[in-house]
């Protein structure tokens, strides 16, 4: 697995700060589209897709990481905000764990501190990540409905024409492999407590209304020092998609803080 293989969209300034958007692990890169106009204004946004890539597959999140650094590096890119929705926490996390050289500030969307803060799933969605009856129930399975079953918006949002294709195209193998990769990097240690040692600027973003994980531990990120936490009334796990004019303006709020620390 290369640098090379893996799809990255550019949008922005060129020369401008960068901010780097990681989506989670059933949404490709450009489901962060609704907050990309306002983001590229001012910076250089840079979003990455990493699942299914290498052969075979390599799923843990410390290796999601290093392919990410590798992108930038060939990129030129020597400093970005790390921005992650979801699952793309964890990587976002870990980059900051593997690359501080390279990370000046993390901004975590809606995922929980640690597998406590969980909302029990829906059967259908704990189901589908089995072998089996997963498999069969993937090959039937319909975008929309996937979803609505991982309670992935709470508002009544259209889905992205582009966030259904890549449910499409994602196959059973990738899935099922990035949510026990993503499980066992959370179970191994939490993220606040990977996170309060790493001395950075940190802005925690969570719908009240997210059905995925408890809007109420987003409290526990601040034994981080100085970590912003902030709440979305109305929005559920999605920010980006739910209320992407909030989530842009929190996003920009917090870049501008991280630039005027350098």
């Amino acid at each position: 697995m290369t640098a090379a293989q893996v799809h990255v969209v550019e949008n922005g300034r060129s020369g401008a700060s960068t901010l780097l958007l990681l989506s989670n692990a059933a949404a490709p890169s450009a489901a962060w589209e609704p907050v990309v106009p306002a983001l590229a204004e001012a910076h250089h946004v840079v979003r990455v897709d990493l699942i299914g890539h290498g052969d075979p597959p390599r799923y843990d999140v410390v290796t999601q990481a290093r392919r990410v650094a590798e992108v930038l590096d060939r990129l030129g890119v020597s400093r970005v905000t790390a921005i992650g929705h979801s699952s793309g926490c964890m990587v976002a996390t870990s980059l900051v764990e593997q690359r501080p050289d390279v990370v000046a500030a993390a901004a975590l969307l809606d995922m929980g501190p640690d597998l406590e803060a969980k909302v029990p799933e829906r059967l259908l969605f704990r189901l589908i990540k089995t072998r089996f009856p997963g498999a069969l129930l993937w090959r039937l399975r319909d975008p929309r409905s996937m979803v609505k079953s991982a309670r992935g918006t709470t508002r009544q949002v259209e889905i992205p024409d582009v966030w259904l294709e890549h449910l499409r195209r994602l196959t059973h193998q990738d899935f099922v492999g990035v949510m026990r990769a993503y499980t066992a990097y959370l179970a191994e240690r939490s993220l606040p407590d990977r996170l309060r040692d790493c001395g950075l600027p940190l802005l925690v973003i969570f719908g009240i209304d997210d059905e995925r994980w408890r809007a109420s531990s987003a409290e526990a990120y601040r034994v981080v020092p100085g970590a912003r936490v902030e709440l979305l009334p109305g929005v559920g796990h999605t920010p980006p998609v739910e209320d992407p004019a909030a989530t842009a303006k929190l996003l920009l709020e917090f870049a501008a803080i991280v630039e005027h620390r350098r």
